[in-house]
């Protein structure tokens, strides 16, 4: 082999560790290919779990290389048992146990910490959320075929917007605890960044892609139905779930109304996020009052979390508003 030809200078089982490994190794001034070693490989990438990743160099920085990855062995296993050990009660709190812990990393990474990192090698969890919206999408679109034959594409249309509502999902990432468990930057910490129920919602969309990419479909599909089953079979009952399929707004104007306070105002009074996943930030006003605010994926789904928090205030309070 001459100095001239590529050469393989690391095989692992996990695409997040070859990322880590090629992102150190790019900070060095070496270039490295990540490829797949299965030959039943569908993409020319493999997912987690599915086949052994190969990282390939030129023949001529294969020696340093090797030298610089053998120095990275010892931090990049401590790193590996460091995400097993951390986040062992999180996968309590799942239901799930993954063979590769570095998917859950993964999934639980916001941009704001992956921006912060110097070697490239973090990855933030934006395109796990686009994968397991689209899991999630199907599962819940599966389950209200089978279990609702009667019902007509409308009925199951707005039943799964309602299970799957950033809301909703909230809710369920929430009772999982995972934003105490969010890897964020030192500014979006500060921001109470793991209060926020649009990235929580966010964040658990991805840990349904991390589930899929781990264990298949049928790990997702047991996991899902795990963390569904109540809203799926209150739905089925036409029971409303709190918070689900309720109408806030119309809620709230009726108690506004009652007291003689007029109108709710709804403005939108900021918005986050990427273009494709944007998040909507909606302020409701009773004349010069603030009641509420609320996130969302869309504004009318914004509002009607502004609408829920203002009617949660006001029977906190025990009292109505003040005339």
């Amino acid at each position: 082999m001459s100095d001239s030809d590529p050469q393989v200078v690391f095989r692992t089982q996990s695409t997040i560790e070859a990322d880590v490994v090629s992102g150190l190794l790019e900070t060095r001034g070496i270039e490295a290919v990540v490829s797949s070693g299965s030959p039943q490989a569908i993409f020319p990438l493999t997912v987690s779990g599915l086949g052994e990743v190969r990282l390939t160099v030129r023949g001529q920085q294969a020696e340093r290389a090797r030298r610089l990855i053998a120095e990275f062995g010892r931090q990049v296993s401590d790193r590996v048992t460091r995400i097993r050990d951390e986040f062992r009660a999180v996968e309590e709190a799942l239901g799930y146990r993954f063979r590769d812990p570095g998917l859950l990393e993964h999934a639980l990474t916001h941009r704001s910490r992956a921006h912060e990192d110097a070697s490239g090698g973090v990855r933030d969890n934006e395109s796990l959320e686009f994968l397991g919206d689209a899991v999630l999408g199907f599962v819940i679109s599966d389950r209200l075929f089978r279990e609702c034959p009667d019902w007509n594409e409308g009925q199951k249309s707005k039943a799964r917007a309602a299970l799957v509502s950033s809301a909703a999902l909230a809710r369920v990432g929430e009772r999982l605890g995972l934003g105490d468990h969010l890897l964020l930057g030192r500014g979006e910490e500060r921001t109470g960044g793991r209060t926020k129920r649009s990235l929580i919602a966010d964040t658990f969309e991805a840990v349904v892609a991390a589930v899929y990419l781990d264990g298949g479909i049928e790990a997702a599909d047991r996991f899902i139905e795990l963390w569904f089953r109540p809203q799926l079979d209150a739905v089925r009952a036409g029971e409303v779930s709190p918070g689900m399929t309720r109408d806030h707004k119309s809620a709230l104007q009726e108690r506004l109304q009652s007291q003689e306070r007029g109108l709710p105002r709804y403005e939108i009074v900021g918005t986050s996020g990427p273009a494709h996943r944007r998040v909507f930030e909606t302020e409701i006003r009773v004349g010069d009052e603030a009641l509420a605010r609320g996130e969302g994926r869309s504004k009318k789904e914004s509002e009607q979390r502004a609408a829920e928090r203002a009617l949660a205030a006001l029977d906190g309070s025990g009292q109505e508003p003040a005339p």
